[in-house]
């Protein structure tokens, strides 16, 4: 029986065990269901393997097994540096079940980064892929890591353990110290505007969080299998008929939010591809495998646009889009060549699904969707935490103490003292709300850059900027682009004795690949006198904004 958004949103239930956590929720899985694909793992030279949720939990305990052999307990860090890989969700299992925190870190990262990471939260254990080992190496002299654990690769190098010799012969079970809901569970760093890297903590009740909101709300599916209800109903789902593709890496707050918050707590099926993105191989692997929903980034739907896609047979029913506004054409597109409505989701690192258009209600061009159920997010004054009036433009906000969102940073005192003084978490994000409740994304509040999903600061653009000898100044700003979303745009002043040059800006494009992760650096470069300042000295980003949507339009 079908009902209504506003009854969704009367009757939903914080339900959070006090024991929750996600590896006995895998255990469940294996009890009810062990013999269910949990992952299918490909890769791009034809490589295939499978695991099962019985091997799944047999290898999260021998993992847990290693970790406490290795003196890993409840509270201690552990950085993780994976491409998508088939043990990768048993390697995190395994450190949730000793009690540690989870730390993932993105492949696109410099051992810099790697580095603040590991001494800002005093990390003492990474696992890492063998391919990625050059990145690690040349930090753990100057960090607090005394362990690491090498994936696809041996443990015969000083300081190494090998994931697989460390799995070899370990019990199937583990006996691990108690955990709980409310323990710690991770540690997610996310960048803004000004200064380094923050770092969110999340707690075990956050996968909960995920398994009540984004799994029924967004993607259509739970435990059960039935879908989220909507004002028009929709059939029951048969887990044992679906299988999920998000196509996101280990490293982002994304994996976490689709496929361990939504595929491994329901327990469903689902894809792992490693890789690279390229919008005919993406379709080929979607028609082989047969994958029903897919989670995908806006660019890569714009970049499925570009190819026919009347020649892939696709068993698509869902298609889910996350990062930022997906535009026209491919909506059209997608429901021209399947029949199916891409219905985005919109959330942060910090928080679970806060506005989507999930199963059941229509969905408005150009709309983020209606408010989750539970989340009680609503849009405030820029100025003062009041609620605005229909058509007014706010900041998207959730209510301080909200289950569905982080409740601190991680050993930073200060920083939750600003971000939870008020009534409302404060996402950052400008939106308005027309007379139905659908609310429509209307930029960022401070000034953060969205990329092909991607989420950049524009103070590390502008940081690495400077240290070239050329550079004397730099604001970086979003500009439209029509595949991309927006790309990084650079206004640089020079330095004296330095002209503005297109063999200038290759190298400082080259320079910034090497500095930053490759995804932040600028695309377009522009040499300018001097940058527009406010009367107290601060850049005016939204002037130079301004600038480029006049330029490249929205």
């Amino acid at each position: 029986m079908s009902v209504s958004y506003e009854q969704a949103v009367s009757e939903f239930d914080w339900d959070v065990p006090e024991d929750y956590t996600l590896p006995s929720v895998v255990e469940g899985h294996a009890e009810a269901h062990g013999d269910r694909t949990a992952v299918t793992f490909l890769d791009d030279e034809g490589s295939r393997e499978e695991r099962t949720y019985a091997d799944l939990a047999r290898d999260t305990n021998r993992f847990a097994n290693a970790l406490a052999d290795l003196g890993v307990g409840k509270g201690d860090r552990v950085m993780h540096l994976l491409p998508r890989h088939p043990d990768v969700f048993a390697i995190q299992l395994g450190a949730l079940k000793r009690g540690a925190l989870l730390v993932p870190c993105s492949a696109m990262l410099k051992p810099k980064d790697l580095a603040f990471r590991a001494n800002d939260c005093e990390a003492t254990t990474v696992v890492v892929h063998d391919d990625l080992t050059d990145m690690v190496e040349p930090v753990v002299d100057e960090t607090p890591v005394d362990t690491v654990v090498v994936v696809e690769g041996d443990g015969s190098a000083d300081g190494r353990e090998s994931f697989a010799e460390l799995l070899a012969g370990r019990s199937d079970d583990h006996d691990g110290p108690d955990v709980g809901a409310s323990d710690p569970m991770s540690i997610n760093y996310t960048s803004g505007t000004t200064g380094q890297p923050k770092p969110v903590l999340h707690r075990h009740r956050w996968m909960r969080a995920f398994e009540l909101v984004n799994a029924p709300y967004w993607w259509g599916v739970t435990a059960e299998g039935t879908t989220a209800p909507g004002e028009h109903g929709s059939d029951p789902v048969d887990l044992d008929e679906e299988l999920l593709w998000a196509t996101t890496g280990t490293g982002w707050a994304k994996w976490f939010w689709s496929p361990v918050g939504v595929g491994i707590t329901v327990g469903a099926s689902q894809l792992l591809y490693e890789g690279e993105f390229e919008a005919d191989e993406f379709l080929s692997v979607m028609e082989e495998e047969g994958v029903t929903r897919l989670c995908a980034v806006p660019t890569q739907y714009r970049m499925f646009t570009q190819t026919d896609l009347s020649a892939y047979d696709l068993d698509l029913t869902e298609a889910l889009s996350a990062g930022e506004p997906l535009n026209r054409e491919p909506i059209e597109a997608l429901q021209d060549a399947y029949g199916i409505t891409p219905r985005d989701g919109y959330g942060q690192t910090e928080t679970v699904c806060l506005v989507s258009n999930y199963p059941g209600i229509d969905v408005k061009e150009g709309s983020m969707g209606k408010p989750t159920p539970g989340l009680e997010t609503t849009i405030i004054d820029t100025q003062e935490e009041t609620e605005v009036g229909t058509g007014e433009i706010g900041e998207i906000a959730v209510p301080v103490g909200n289950p569905g969102i982080f409740d601190g940073y991680y050993d930073k005192p200060e920083l939750d003292e600003k971000t939870f003084s008020g009534d409302y978490y404060r996402t950052g994000d400008l939106a308005s709300r027309d007379e139905d409740g659908y609310f429509f994304f209307e930029g960022r509040a401070d000034d953060i850059i969205l990329s092909a999903g991607y989420r950049i600061g524009p103070f590390e653009v502008e940081d690495a900027l400077v240290s070239h000898e050329a550079v004397a100044e730099a604001a970086a700003v979003a500009s439209p682009h029509d595949e991309r979303g927006n790309v990084v745009k650079a206004y640089v002043v020079l330095a004296d004795g330095h002209v503005g040059s297109e063999g200038l800006t290759d190298e400082l494009q080259e320079y910034m690949k090497a500095e930053t992760a490759p995804y932040k650096y600028p695309r377009r470069v522009e040499y300018v006198d001097e940058l527009p300042k406010t009367s107290s000295g601060k850049t005016r980003r939204i002037e130079l904004r301004e600038r480029e949507v006049e330029k490249f339009g929205e």
